[in-house]
């Protein structure tokens, strides 16, 4: 969230001159060649001897598919596509493997992604190296050694889930004292809704009990008094974000090269940067410029940039060398594992400092939610919600509504994102109007026990992304990780979608499991819907991009108990090979 987002939270208006003056311009692009240039200049090539699977309902398996010039330009059997591809195209066998349409990563932050890359790692395993407190104290000191005293005179560390902790506690500025007092430390939670830092940075910010509460956010205290405890929540965050040393433009490209790289050995082709900032969008368009996105990469500006987007030149849904702008991202509540998500009933275990009655808090009024609906439904954009808790989405949906009913239905895909605590109720609504859920169902492993035992309580965790109910109503979902909270690993989303067991082995809601056929459409074809793009990705499909992802085995044959190990062979975007095991 950037200075803007500060106005807007505190109820203030920033004026017009400001936003003109950061009006989001098109990327300047080059005449010179491109990786889509010389796509689509490339020869035919035929794809045989394999599963595919079309995701395409009217032909569910091909024999063989025919790309040239980027673009799909037969599907069918051997005999059919070879003779309308002709003579002289390249033969690739499969070899019994499988192939897909690329996987499509239809919620996450590409940029923040890059950025942390740069950070230390303490996730939790399976995602980092972290079991306790004292292995953020050691990571963190031997980032310090390694780097010769951090990024600009900052210890950073990025990841850390103190629900998985073996202390089962946060950590505080004390703990973070234990690595470095006269150096600023900062350590992102995993949900990216909480940061911690230690006193040294306290002092540099100028945070003390005197300091208050920013709006739409919180600065714990210790108990009994107003003494900052280190942990800033959601809007508190914009207290520290400035001050952070930032990276050169060339390692930030750097940076995004990694983060491709990543997505690519995990068979995905289109990627997305939701909440993009200013820098988030100075970085992807410079890459673009340059010619450094092997991915496609989709992009939602925050809400804070609405009048920076209207005031400017881009054009939404337009490809700007592998970027398109898809609409605006409203975060409207937290995150329910670090309980800063808004909900409409109190949380089971309430944190310490707050009363019973506790069910996390709003980002914006009701007014505001509706007024930001309604701005991005006159210009004709694409709307995304942060929802994680029911009462956020109680918002949202009312929101959508009053703007449908003032504006009159049409094929919007407005979406909630993550969407843990849907109701069945909200879920009718939705259907009726036209609002799309995208699921974070892997939480269901990463936080599956503590969303049971601490968050939710055992019916409604039980309901955490309810895949069945939505599925049960004809409706189009899809599914996400949103990197960098977890790693955008596509294969997790399958097995956790089929599967949804904790890592404690237990099964989490068995009656909202679905089939690997339902999960795949959550990252192939309806991901592609999600985006407004299922005219030219998420099928094998004549005149579609030849996205592809080869695989090892077919995960609609092997056993759900399988999937997160399927094996990545290949990946394929605009018929070009990005990443070969």
């Amino acid at each position: 969230m950037t200075a803007a987002a500060l106005s807007v939270l505190g109820g203030t208006k920033s004026n017009a001159a400001g936003f003109s003056a950061l009006a989001f311009a098109a990327p300047k692009l080059g005449m010179g060649e491109t990786r889509r240039s010389r796509a689509d200049a490339a020869g035919a090539t035929i794809y045989r001897g394999g599963t595919i699977r079309t995701m395409n309902d009217a032909m569910p398996l091909a024999e063989a598919v025919a790309v040239k010039g980027g673009r799909i330009v037969a599907v069918g059997t051997e005999a059919e596509v070879k003779a309308k591809t002709g003579s002289g195209a390249r033969i690739v066998d499969l070899a019994g493997r499988t192939m897909l349409p690329g996987f499509i990563d239809c919620h996450g932050h590409v940029s923040i992604t890059a950025l942390l890359m740069g950070f230390r790692n303490l996730a939790p395993e399976p995602a980092g190296p972290i079991r306790n407190i004292a292995d953020i104290k050691r990571e963190l000191a031997a980032y310090r050694e390694e780097t010769g005293g951090g990024r600009g005179g900052w210890l950073l560390g990025a990841s850390y889930d103190d629900s998985l902790l073996e202390e089962k506690r946060a950590v505080t500025r004390d703990d973070l004292d234990d690595v470095s007092t006269d150096q600023p430390v900062l350590v992102y939670h995993a949900s990216l809704h909480v940061v911690v830092v230690n006193s040294c940075a306290l002092s540099l910010l100028g945070i003390n009990a005197d300091t208050p509460d920013s709006q739409g956010g919180v600065i714990r205290r210790w108990p009994g008094t107003r003494e900052p405890n280190g942990i800033l929540e959601e809007g508190a965050i914009t207290l520290a974000l400035p001050r952070l040393p930032q990276p050169s433009v060339d390692e930030l490209l750097d940076l995004l090269d990694k983060v491709q790289d990543k997505y690519a050995a995990w068979g995905i082709t289109t990627a997305q940067d939701g909440a993009t900032r200013r820098p988030d969008y100075d970085l992807l368009t410079l890459a673009a410029s340059r010619d450094r996105l092997r991915l496609d990469i989709v992009a939602y500006p925050f809400f804070t940039h609405m009048d920076d987007i209207a005031n400017g030149d881009i054009e939404m849904g337009r490809d700007y060398n592998g970027l398109k702008f898809g609409g605006v991202k409203l975060m409207l509540d937290g995150s329910p594992q670090a309980k800063t998500a808004w909900l409409t009933k109190p949380y089971e275990v309430v944190p310490p400092g707050f009363t019973a009655d506790y069910s996390g808090y709003r980002i914006v009024e009701d007014e505001t939610a509706a007024q930001l609906v309604d701005n991005a439904y006159a210009r004709g954009w694409q709307v995304y919600a942060h929802c994680n808790g029911d009462a956020a989405a109680d918002q949202f949906i009312a929101a959508v509504g009053k703007a449908t009913e003032k504006y009159g239905p049409g094929d919007r895909r407005s979406t909630v994102i993550h969407a843990q605590t849907l109701r069945e109720d909200q879920l009718d609504l939705m259907r009726q109007l036209g609002v799309m859920p995208s699921y974070f169902v892997s939480h269901t492993f990463y936080w599956g026990d503590w969303h049971r035992d601490s968050v939710l309580g055992p019916e409604r965790g039980a309901r955490i992304s309810p895949l069945r109910s939505t599925i049960d109503r004809g409706m189009r979902y899809t599914l996400h990780n949103d990197s960098p909270v977890v790693p955008s690993d596509c294969r997790m989303l399958l097995w956790t979608a089929t599967n949804r067991k904790t890592r404690s082995g237990k099964v989490l809601g068995e009656e909202q499991r679905i089939t690997a056929h339902e999960a795949l459409r959550g990252i192939t074809i309806d991901a592609a819907y999600q985006h407004f793009e299922d005219d030219t990705k998420g099928s094998i499909e004549e005149g579609k991009l030849a996205d592809f992802v080869i695989l090892g085995e077919d995960p609609e044959t092997i056993g759900t108990d399988a999937l997160r190990d399927l094996s990545i062979v290949e990946t394929i975007k605009r018929g070009e090979t990005i990443y070969r095991a």
